[in-house]
């Protein structure tokens, strides 16, 4: 199982790369980070042998973004994840 959050600019992409390799996931709504920026949830249940696919799906449909920080003097710019992933190992799944 999967459960990736992703900023909500890149929903639309994730969804579409993800039914093109045949992949189901399951959207929800959600709110977090630092700046409390909408995000979408995904819910993506994979075999063993389909999780490197459903991660390159991730990686090609939320490439990492650039937003300021310091004062804007500083033109520092630092790397903002655009979705944070979690692997979860599934004991059983049912569908009733």
């Amino acid at each position: 199982m999967i459960v990736a959050v992703v900023r909500d600019e890149y929903a639309g992409p994730l969804t579409d790369a993800l039914t093109r390799k045949g992949l189901g996931a399951t959207k929800l709504s959600s709110t977090g980070g630092f700046l409390k920026a909408g995000n979408t949830t995904f819910l993506i249940g994979v075999r063993d042998d389909q999780l490197e696919e459903a991660l390159d799906a991730i990686r090609g449909a939320c490439p990492g973004a650039q937003v300021g920080q310091g004062s804007p003097k500083g033109g520092k710019m630092a790397p903002q994840s655009s979705a944070t992933v979690f692997i979860l190992g599934v004991e059983r799944m049912l569908k009733v």
